[in-house]
C-alpha cells in the first residue's frame, strides 16, 4: 500500500484562510425585477427602457417572465421568440442540449429572451418560472457580463414562482409599474407587501420606485408612492401617439425620438435609485387614495340574516342539544 505524504496536507491546514470581506458588497451587474398588473404598460415601459439603456452604451439583458411574452414582442417589432420552456422540452425529447443561441436574440445591443409558461389549463406558471431560471443557470447566467439584467414579471400572480427574485434575493431591487387606477395600485401594493415580508425574513431586496404609466394627471399613483415611501422614477403621459406606437410594436425610447428625453431620464433614475424598504398600505388606506364615489368606498357592510338567505321569515328553533349542568 502506498502511503500518502502528509506534508502538503499539514501545510494547507496551517495556512490561515483569507479574512471575510468587511467592505460594502457590490455587484457589477444590476439585476432589477419589474412588476405590474397585466395591461398596466409594464412590458411597454421595459422594452423602451432596455432599448434606451443599450443606446447609451450599456450591456442589457431583458428576460421576459410574463407568460404573455409581451416584452420581447415589443422589442422585436411584434415577432415572437422561442421560449426557454418550450425549447428546453423540445430539445429534451430530441435528446439534445439547449444552447444560448436557441433562445437568446438581440436588437441594437439589447439581448432578450422569454422564459415562457405552460399551455392554458396545463401546469403552474410559477413552476415554469422556476424551471426557466434553473435552465438559465445551466446556460451560465451567473457568468454573463451585463451592466443590467431586467426581469419582466407579471404582478397579478402572487404565487411563489413569480415572487422568486424577491424570495431568493436574485435581484437587488424591484420597480413597480402602475397607473392612476385602483387595480394596478392594488397590485403594486401587493408587490410592496411581498418585499416587506421577505425583508422581515432576512431578505435584502428593496423597491427602487414606481413608473407611472398612462398618467392622466389625477395623482393617485403619485399619492400611493408618497404613502408607501418610494420615489416616482418617471411619469409616462396618457398620450395618443404613445398608445398608437405601442400598439404597433414601435420602440419610442430612442435618443433622437420625441420621447427620448423621457426614457433617458428613466434610465438614469433606474440606475441610481437605491432599493428602499416600502411601507405597504392596508386596504382602507389604499381606497382612501381615491374619491369614495369613484371606488364605491362609501358603501357600508350590511350583515345578512337567515331570513335573507331563505327569502322568507325565519324563526329560530329550539336546539335539541342536551346541556348538562356543571356538577
Amino acid at each position: 500500500m502506498t502511503m500518502l505524504d502528509p506534508g502538503p496536507l499539514r501545510d494547507e491546514a496551517a495556512h490561515e484562510p483569507d479574512p471575510v470581506p468587511a467592505g460594502l458588497v457590490t455587484k457589477e451587474t444590476q439585476i432589477i425585477a419589474i412588476y405590474g398588473k397585466g395591461g398596466s404598460g409594464k412590458s411597454f415601459a421595459l422594452a423602451n427602457l432596455s432599448y434606451m439603456m443599450a443606446r447609451q452604451g450599456k450591456r442589457v439583458l431583458l428576460i421576459g417572465c410574463d407568460p404573455k411574452s409581451d416584452t420581447t414582442s415589443l422589442l422585436f417589432g411584434g415577432k415572437s421568440t422561442p421560449t426557454i420552456i418550450e425549447t428546453s422540452s423540445a430539445k429534451k425529447l430530441a435528446g439534445e442540449e439547449i444552447g444560448i443561441e436557441d433562445v437568446c436574440f438581440q436588437r441594437d445591443g439589447v439581448f432578450a429572451m422569454e422564459l415562457g409558461g405552460p399551455e392554458v389549463g396545463r401546469g403552474c406558471g410559477g413552476r415554469g418560472i422556476i424551471h426557466g431560471f434553473e435552465t438559465l443557470e445551466k446556460l451560465g447566467f451567473h457568468e454573463w457580463g451585463f451592466d443590467y439584467v431586467l426581469l419582466d414579471f407579471l404582478g397579478d400572480v402572487v404565487c411563489g414562482g413569480f415572487g422568486l427574485p424577491i424570495a431568493r434575493d436574485m435581484c437587488q431591487k424591484v420597480i413597480v409599474v402602475a397607473s392612476n387606477d385602483l387595480q394596478s395600485l392594488y397590485v403594486a401594493n401587493n408587490v410592496c407587501k411581498a418585499v416587506e415580508y421577505f425583508r422581515k425574513m432576512g431578505g435584502n431586496v428593496g423597491v427602487a420606485g414606481i413608473v407611472i404609466n398612462k398618467d392622466d394627471g389625477t395623482g393617485e399613483a403619485q399619492a400611493f408612492a408618497e404613502a408607501v415611501g418610494i420615489p416616482t422614477l418617471c411619469s409616462i403621459p396618457a398620450n395618443e401617439d404613445i398608445r398608437r406606437k405601442s400598439a404597433n410594436y414601435q420602440i419610442i425610447g430612442t435618443p433622437e425620438g420625441e420621447w427620448g428625453s423621457l426614457f433617458a431620464d428613466l434610465a438614469a433614475n433606474v440606475a441610481s435609485a437605491p432599493p428602499v424598504r416600502p411601507k405597504p398600505l392596508e386596504q382602507d388606506d389604499l381606497l382612501g387614495l381615491f374619491k369614495p364615489e369613484d371606488t364605491g368606498g362609501n358603501v357600508t357592510l350590511k350583515p345578512a340574516t337567515q331570513a335573507d338567505m331563505r327569502g322568507r321569515p325565519f324563526v329560530t328553533r329550539p336546539s335539541l342539544e342536551v346541556i348538562y349542568d356543571a356538577v
